[in-house]
C-alpha cells in the first residue's frame, strides 16, 4: 500500500491531510514536535480508516529532528510514496521586532526542512521510478510582508526547479499556495487581526487539501485554490513590485 508522510501533521492543514489520503487508503507518517497528539491522532485515524499509522515526533528546527525525519523518507525498505512538506508557523512579528533565534527556527523548518526532506525523497523516489512531493507554500509568496513571505516564495521556486529536474523520473513536485484558511495557524501565531477580513476571503481546509491532492494526480507543479485567489494572485503578479510592497507595508507577518 502506497504511503504519505506528512509534516505538521498534528493540527491544521497537516491534520487535514492526513485524513483525507487515510480515507483514500494511503498508510501514513504523521511527524509533528508534540508525540502525544500524534499519538492521539494515529488512533483516530487507524480507528476510522483501514490503513497503518505511524507517529514520528520530531522537531525539525533542530538537526537531530530534521535528520530523524530525512532518514524515515530516505528508508528504502519502507518507501514514501508521497511526501507533504507542511509544517510551518507564523512569527505574529515584524523582523525588528523578533529574535533572531526565532527568526532561524522559522527558516529552519519552512526553508531547510522542505530542502533536506525533498532532496531525501527525490532521490528516494527516483530510484524507485514513482512518487510525489508536495509543497506547502502560500500566496504570501508573491507578496513582500516579511520572512514568512520570503520562505514561501523560496518554497515556490524551489518547487518550480525540483519540478524540471525531476522530468522524466516518475517523480513530481507540487506546490500549494494557499490563501486566508479556517485552520488554528492565525491564533497560534498571534494574528487574530486578520479575524477582521471578511468570510468571502477565507478558504476551508478540506477544500485547500482537496485542491492540492487533486494537482499532485494531475502533476500540476503550482496550484493555488480557489478561482478568486487564483484571479487574484494573477492580477498581483502583474502589477508592479513597488506596488505590492505599498500595499502590504505596515501589515505584520
Amino acid at each position: 500500500m502506497a504511503t504519505a508522510l506528512i509534516t505538521g501533521a498534528s493540527s491544521g492543514l497537516g491534520e487535514e491531510f492526513a485524513w483525507q489520503l487515510a480515507a483514500a487508503g494511503r498508510d501514513v507518517v504523521l511527524v509533528a514536535r508534540s508525540r502525544d497528539r500524534l499519538s492521539e491522532m494515529g488512533d483516530l485515524l487507524a480507528g476510522a480508516a483501514n490503513v497503518k499509522v505511524e507517529i514520528l515526533a520530531a522537531d525539525l528546527s533542530t538537526p537531530e529532528g530534521l535528520a530523524a525525519v530525512a532518514e524515515r523518507v530516505a528508508d528504502p525498505d519502507r518507501p514514501i510514496d508521497l511526501l507533504v512538506n507542511n509544517a510551518g508557523f507564523g512569527l505574529g512579528k515584524t523582523f525588528l521586532e523578533s529574535s533572531i533565534e526565532d527568526e532561524v527556527a522559522a527558516l529552519d523548518v519552512m526553508v531547510k526542512a522542505v530542502l533536506v526532506l525533498s532532496h531525501a525523497a527525490a532521490r528516494a523516489m527516483a530510484d524507485r521510478g514513482r512518487g510525489a512531493i508536495l509543497n506547502v507554500a502560500s500566496v504570501a509568496a508573491w507578496l513582500g510582508s516579511g520572512t514568512y513571505a520570503a520562505h514561501k516564495s523560496w518554497v515556490t521556486s524551489f518547487t518550480e526547479g525540483l519540478a524540471s529536474q525531476l522530468r522524466g523520473t516518475g517523480v513530481s513536485a507540487t506546490a500549494v499556495l494557499p490563501g486566508l484558511t479556517h485552520t488554528n495557524f492565525h491564533e497560534r501565531a498571534d494574528l487574530s487581526h486578520y479575524e477582521d477580513f471578511p468570510e468571502l476571503v477565507w478558504l476551508e481546509a478540506e477544500d485547500v487539501v482537496e485542491s492540492a491532492l487533486a494537482a499532485v494526480r494531475r502533476k500540476q507543479v503550482l496550484v493555488t485554490p480557489s478561482v478568486r485567489y487564483a484571479a487574484a494572485m494573477g492580477v498581483v503578479r502583474a502589477l508592479p513590485r513597488s506596488w505590492v510592497r505599498a500595499a502590504s507595508r505596515g501589515k505584520r507577518p
